[in-house]
């Protein structure tokens, strides 16, 4: 399973370069969703392709994020006020009569406010600088390559794939989605499978294997390759409207596609990897024309690289 990735950092030069169009609107709605209350977790690097914005749509991507920030930084404040008025008291009982419950009570908060003052720095950088701020989970959001009326369109996908047409409890029924086996892409996946295809962008995928009788987290870094164009595939699930009133907001969720590991990552214990397809053949894999044979080959046409592992940090 790739339950971890660090997505690329830098987008606007890299879709100029591979002629991509980043899909503004996605990005505007999803951005004031988040600003109104929602809780969409986004990593940095896709709040910073609108940090320098040129258009007006960029500017009101930018301002969503601002009004995030602002938000979410009031609310982390008043968490902090809390936390250290209960540092006081519990340190006004240790004075009084030392108990183990107020011990306990001032070394979690102590943890918290560390926690949240690091939210903070977090909160007020604008541009990404920390390796983790390119990191992403699932139930995170993620730049995606599709093809739309024949152009290339980034757009912002959730990475675990809720299929049109399913009830929103498949999320927590199958809490797995957001890898697609490449043995279940015409069984579990065949809605999918050759009919929406996207592509992640990535530099490095993580995976949890265990050593020593310990579960350790690996980051696996392709050599000489550079970025990843990780196969994926793709839904847009919409949410019927009950009685008159709204459903949920429609959702657009992906899945990365995983297959048996090259040898260097399976000596490590994992038994899964992602496939990067080629540059050359990413238009034939977006658009695939309800051709499985031919997306097949595509899979196994992949690019081929070394996976350097080291623990990650």
């Amino acid at each position: 399973m790739c339950y971890s990735a660090r997505i690329r950092q830098e987008w606007k030069t890299f879709c100029a370069r591979l002629g991509v169009k980043i899909s503004l609107a996605d990005y505007i709605e999803l951005f004031w969703e988040r600003a109104d209350g929602r809780k969409l977790p986004l990593p940095k690097t896709m709040e910073a392709m609108f940090a320098n914005p040129s258009t007006g749509d960029e500017r009101r991507a930018w301002d969503a994020v601002v009004r995030y920030r602002e938000t979410r930084t009031a609310e982390v404040e008043q968490e902090l006020f809390d936390l250290r008025r209960r540092v006081a008291d519990a340190e006004r009982k240790l004075a009084t009569k030392p108990t183990k419950s107020a011990q306990d009570s001032r070394r979690i908060a102590m943890n918290k406010i560390d926690q949240r003052l690091r939210w903070l720095g977090d909160l007020r950088r604008d541009l990404p600088t920390e390796e983790q701020d390119a990191r992403i989970y699932p139930g995170w959001y993620v730049p995606v390559i599709v093809m739309e009326n024949g152009e290339r369109v980034l757009k912002p996908m959730r990475y675990q794939c809720r299929p049109a047409g399913k009830p929103a409890f498949f999320d927590t029924k199958f809490p797995g989605t957001y890898n697609a086996r490449r043995d279940s892409l015409s069984g579990f996946w065949k809605g999918q499978f050759g009919v929406n295809h996207g592509v992640m962008v990535a530099e490095a995928f993580f995976e949890i294997v265990e050593r020593d009788g310990r579960k350790v987290v690996l980051e696996f870094r392709p050599q000489g390759l550079g970025d990843m164009l990780v196969a994926c595939l793709w839904s847009r699930w919409e949410s019927p409207a009950a009685d008159g009133e709204p459903g949920e907001p429609p959702l657009l969720s992906f899945a990365a596609i995983t297959d048996d590991p090259p040898p260097e990552i399976a000596a490590t214990g994992h038994d899964r990897c992602v496939i990067p397809i080629k540059g050359a053949n990413l238009d034939a894999w977006l658009d695939p024309r309800g051709d499985l044979d031919a997306m097949q080959r595509l899979l196994d046409d992949r690019e081929r690289p070394f996976f350097e592992h080291r623990l990650a940090a």
